[in-house]
């Protein structure tokens, strides 16, 4: 099937591909154990495995799903990890969130003549009565 123009071609990459184990102790988040597999789908001993810690953050405007790479040799070293990483995430994602929502109220308009104030500082905007 070709590609609709202006869409990107999607393409998997056959020597890069990794085997997903996820495990979670159903309250904090998960662990995802991404092992490296050939094109067979046998493990891959050249390439190292990669944990990925998930969580979700609750907000005002809904859950937020945050992931962070954990650098750790084994799942039992990646849960250790979790906790740490996952606060740094959290702090990381917080942060984010109230620069964007700076930059957001200094985006917002003022009307011409101020805040709702008209000709001599009396409210109104640009309607005159006679």
């Amino acid at each position: 099937m070709a590609t609709p123009p202006g869409m990107p071609e999607v393409k998997i990459d056959p020597d890069a591909l990794y085997r997903e184990d996820v495990y979670t102790d159903r309250k904090a988040g998960t662990i995802r154990q991404m092992t490296p597999v050939d094109r067979a789908g046998g493990v891959d001993a050249k390439r190292k495995i990669v944990y990925v810690g998930e969580m979700q953050l609750m907000t005002p405007m809904g859950t937020l799903p945050l992931a962070f790479e954990i650098d750790a040799t084994s799942l039992g070293e990646a849960a250790e990890k979790f906790p740490e990483l996952a606060q740094a995430a959290m702090e990381r994602t917080v942060k984010e969130l109230q620069q964007m929502r700076r930059e957001a109220a200094s985006q917002i308009v003022v009307p011409q003549g101020g805040a709702g104030f008209g000709a001599g500082g009396l409210p109104g905007g640009k309607i005159q009565l006679p």
